[in-house]
């Protein structure tokens, strides 16, 4: 098999763990994955597929996600400061069982990223960052529930917002929308890509090139790595099981971006423009894919 790992005997128990024999699930998809491999397509590992089990687990952990940006959504305006906001996800995330995701990984010290106006992602909550009517504000987390991994983010507009901010806002969720158009089974990653930049450039925006989406699940951050510059046919086959989000972060200026904040993790624009960023988690399935969280 391409991938060296386990290939059970026909009427062996399937490796996904179903109970069903091997040639009733996974034999024939397995057999295509091997000719794709083959073929020189990118293909990935079989144990980068979320199982049933697995997308089980995932949406248990992702109605925490999704319900706590609800929760922001119902209470965020003018005169919050971050920080509080970094406290509500925390314990609204506790109190229904999970973990926070953010806090910890790799040393990053809130529960939460809340990134506004010119950050472009990483933006880490503090009591000194008040939202003003007229900012716009990413609020990206994640959640962690019986070693299931969900991650989703919402852009909020703060009281009245100018048309160009709001405009950029919209553009970006129609490019996840593009995005997620494109996600057909056993088509290519370069599709979403694609149609993500082709929305995001035709209203005159730009995609930041160095972050993007993953892999997610049994991992915080799994392959493959998800860009949203592309071309059709490119990039690892969509696979059934494969999961991942798609995360644009659009800048209303120029694509560069600069990391050279102090706190180590801020990312900006490099020429002080707006960014913003709409996150979703999709599991592909056998005729398109299911949204997980958003």
């Amino acid at each position: 098999m391409y991938d060296n790992d386990y290939v059970p005997g026909r009427n062996d128990p399937c490796w996904c763990g179903s109970g069903k024999k091997y040639k009733k699930c996974h034999a024939r998809m397995d057999e295509q994955l091997d000719r794709l491999a083959t073929a020189g397509e990118e293909v990935m590992p079989r144990g980068l597929l979320k199982t049933a089990e697995d997308i089980k687990g995932i949406k248990r952990s992702a109605a925490i996600n999704v319900g706590v940006l609800d929760y922001v959504a119902e209470n965020i305006r003018a005169g919050v400061t971050t920080a509080q906001i970094d406290q509500w996800i925390h314990d609204y995330t506790v109190d229904h069982g999970g973990i926070p995701a953010d806090l910890n990984y790799e040393g990053y010290p809130k529960s939460v990223c809340t990134s506004i106006n010119d950050v472009v992602c990483h933006g880490i909550p503090s009591d000194d960052d008040v939202l003003r009517d007229g900012d716009i504000v990413n609020i990206d987390c994640s959640t962690i529930l019986d070693g299931y991994f969900s991650d989703s983010s919402r852009m909020f507009c703060i009281g009245e917002v100018s048309d160009e901010r709001r405009r950029l806002v919209e553009v970006t969720r129609e490019s996840v929308q593009a995005g997620l158009a494109a996600v057909k089974p056993w088509a290519h990653l370069g599709d979403m890509s694609h149609a993500v930049q082709s929305c995001v450039e035709a209203a005159s925006f730009n995609v930041v090139r160095e972050f993007g989406g993953h892999g997610i699940g049994l991992e915080f951050h799994e392959d493959p790595f998800v860009g949203f510059v592309g071309e059709p046919g490119e990039g690892p086959v969509l696979v059934p099981g494969m999961c991942f989000t798609i995360e644009p972060m659009v800048n209303a200026g120029a694509p560069q971006i600069t990391m050279n904040d102090p706190n180590g993790w801020t990312v900006r624009t490099a020429d002080g423009s707006d960014s913003a960023q709409w996150e979703v988690q999709l599991v592909v399935t056998e005729d398109g894919y299911e949204l997980l969280s958003w």
